[in-house]
């Protein structure tokens, strides 16, 4: 799955744990009707992936969606989910996969007309 918008929010690496687990967070903001603030999460040696990113650059976000279950103290079941991202870009102007047109100068203007040939296009 993937999540695309604009980078609302990068955060700091956080450590945690004596086996030093790490997170960063990040929040992408979708381009949609109704806009979204998405939370992912980059785990580990992925934290570094968002080195290159900043506030309001337009990106892509490869995601996986977690979920766990966890029984607390007093026997109750919870369940969580998390938004982990794998991989980030930066997202291509809608425009950019558009192959460029030579100008109109580059055309040579056709001399071979005949206006009494018909063709039998209906328009």
């Amino acid at each position: 799955m993937e999540v695309q918008g604009k980078v609302k929010m990068i955060g700091e690496t956080q450590t945690f744990g004596s086996n030093g687990f790490r997170k960063r967070e990040l929040v992408v903001t979708t381009e949609e009707q109704y806009p979204q603030h998405i939370l992912v999460e980059f785990v580990q040696d992925k934290t570094d992936l968002l080195n290159s990113f900043q506030v309001g650059q337009a990106v892509k976000v490869n995601i996986n969606l977690r979920g766990r279950e966890w029984v607390n103290p007093q026997g109750e079941t919870k369940y969580f989910n998390s938004v982990q991202g794998w991989r980030i870009e930066a997202a291509q102007a809608e425009g950019d996969n558009v192959p460029p047109v030579a100008p109109t100068e580059a055309f040579e203007p056709a001399t071979n007309l005949n206006e009494e040939d018909h063709d039998d296009l209906p328009f």
